[in-house]
This record gives structure tokens, C-alpha cells and sequence, in this order.
């Protein structure tokens, strides 16, 4: 799996408020391969792994996976960090795209804007990461992208000692400015208070509803199209009490 942008996607069948969500039927297909369809999308990506855990639990994902032509990678359950350390090792490349299988949704345009805008910078080592989530988010939660430098991501798995940055993978590198030059995208729109990720049941039933009005007419849809149509259902707008648009 040569290339230079490597998506790595974490996903587990362990959920604590959803468990199994990442296998969860979205029109005919689980919800993670309905995902890495959009992922194939991209231009930028030159490459995707999972990186799922050695669990048992996560056995039938691991499994599934390659059925699909999904390469996998499996490590610790709770050491998130180490996992994605050990994904690099397998599967080197200078610049690693750190993606979550809960999210759908995700927006190949704007996976590729966020590469776009920073890859120049990563290559020439003037930028270590970024990321479109700084502290006062625009873009709507589930359309998260952070992008790396591989090496610099393997520094943090090797140097990281506080649990959280281990199980959430890029806190140290945030952390740390002073060993990391950092830059953080923002849109226009101010969507930062929409919810398109699934960690509930309600946002569970909100992607199969998206899916199940545009799917079968436009597979590719596009975060516009998921716009137009909450805003023509207002049953859809405000789905378990969060913004949907």
C-alpha cells in the first residue's frame, strides 16, 4: 500500500453508548463500509487501513473487512495510540490522515480541502499537524479531519504517558506546540453545533434517514445534498434534540 497520505480509521464493535454501531445496517450495507465508500472518494487518500482492536469482540469486524478489499490492522483495545503506531509500522507513509468509523457522513471534499491546504507545508517539515477541529469548531461534528505527519505521531506514541492521550491518539501532539507546529482549518459557516456523527441511537436513525433519501438516487451525495434535505424535514432538523443543520 505505497503511497504518501495514508487514512487510517478507527473503529471497535465496543462502543460504550452504541455498541456495534460500526456494523449497524445503513441501506443494505454496515455502516463502516458505507463510509469507506465516501473515503474512496478522495483524490488525496492514497491509501486506507482499519485500525481495529485484538479483542475478540472485534473478531468479525477484522474478518468482514477484507472481504471488502479493506487492508486492517489490529492492536490494542484501550492503547488507541500504540494501534495507530503499529498501523505506520505495517503500513509506512509519510503522512497519515487520522479518520473515526463514526462518521458516515465524512465529506471527501473536505478531507481533501484540509490535505490540500496543509500537504505542501507537512512535506517540506515546516508543519507538523492540522486539523479541522480547533477550539471553536465550524465544521459539523462527523466531518472531523486531522492530518499528520507520520513521524511525528510516532514520536507522541513513543513519548505519551497520560491515558487519555493513549486512548484519543492525538492530545499529545495538541498539547505540545512547542514540539509540534500546529495550524487549525475553519469554514465560513459556523456549523460547529451540528451533529451528523453516530454515537447514539437517534444519530443512528438521523444517517439512515440521510441515507435512505439520497442514496439510492445519488450514492456520492454530498454534504449540500445532506443540507437541502434537513432543511425540507423538520423532523430531521432537530433529531434527538441536537442541531442537524
Amino acid at each position: 500500500m505505497a503511497g504518501m497520505t495514508l487514512a487510517i480509521l478507527q473503529a471497535r464493535m465496543s462502543s460504550t453508548r452504541l455498541p456495534g454501531k460500526v456494523l449497524a445496517d445503513v441501506v443494505g450495507a454496515p455502516m463502516i463500509l458505507r463510509q469507506i465508500e465516501r473515503l474512496r472518494r478522495s483524490r488525496r487518500l492514497e491509501g486506507i487501513v482499519v485500525a481495529t482492536s485484538d479483542d475478540p469482540s472485534d473478531d468479525g469486524l477484522a474478518e468482514m473487512l477484507p472481504l471488502h478489499d479493506v487492508a486492517v490492522h489490529r492492536g490494542s483495545l484501550d492503547d488507541v495510540l500504540a494501534r495507530y503506531a503499529g498501523a505506520l509500522e505495517v503500513f509506512p507513509a509519510p503522512v497519515v490522515v487520522r479518520l473515526t468509523g463514526d462518521c458516515p457522513l465524512a465529506d471527501p471534499e473536505v478531507i481533501d480541502a484540509v490535505i490540500d491546504a496543509v500537504i505542501d507545508l507537512l512535506m517540506d517539515e515546516d508543519l507538523d499537524y492540522a486539523a479541522n477541529t480547533p477550539a471553536h469548531r465550524t465544521y459539523p461534528k462527523g466531518l472531523d479531519v486531522e492530518v499528520m505527519r507520520s513521524a511525528c505521531l510516532l514520536r507522541a506514541a513513543r513519548a505519551a504517558k497520560d491515558p487519555y492521550e493513549r486512548e484519543h491518539v492525538t492530545p499529545y501532539l495538541i498539547r505540545h506546540p512547542e514540539l509540534f507546529a500546529q495550524d487549525f482549518i475553519s469554514q465560513d459557516v459556523d456549523e460547529g453545533e451540528v451533529r451528523w456523527t453516530v454515537d447514539r441511537p437517534d444519530d443512528l436513525e438521523f444517517v439512515r434517514a440521510v441515507y435512505g433519501a439520497l442514496y439510492k438516487g445519488e450514492p456520492a451525495f454530498s454534504s449540500d445534498d445532506v443540507r437541502a434535505l434537513v432543511r425540507g424535514r423538520p423532523d430531521l432538523a432537530m433529531l434527538g434534540g441536537d442541531r442537524r443543520i
